[in-house]
């Protein structure tokens, strides 16, 4: 599997976003990562390879604790491909919004009635 179809499939996981965006806030250990989670730490840290294989976040080892954090330069090529398809259709809004204003129906004018003295 290439490595933007990897990245998106460790974000298409709800639990796996939520684990990226406590990792924004700092670097956590798996424990710490694992309490808001009603699931087994063998689960989250399940999670925490496919997230790591993805090369969105790396792990170290503190003596007993695995520590994580987030590598923000493993988005890069989601956001480089959002953002191309972003560009795009900015384009065809700004095409069709130039259609609409030169085929848009010109306001009539409305007749001046003089007055009568």
């Amino acid at each position: 599997m290439d490595a933007l179809s990897q990245t998106f499939q460790a974000l298409a996981d709800p639990t796996r976003r939520a684990l990226l965006a406590r990792l924004a806030s700092g670097d956590a250990t798996v424990g710490e990562l694992a309490e808001p989670f009603e699931m087994s730490l063998p689960a989250v840290s399940r999670h925490l390879k496919v997230l790591t294989q993805a090369g969105l976040i790396e792990r170290s080892a503190e003596a007993q604790w695995r520590r994580c954090a987030l590598r923000g330069e493993g988005l890069r090529a989601a956001a480089d491909w959002i953002e191309f398809y972003r560009r795009f259709w900015e384009q065809q809004f700004d095409r069709l919004d130039a259609f609409l204003a030169r085929t848009a129906p010109k306001p009539a004018k409305e007749k001046r009635r003089g007055r009568r003295s």
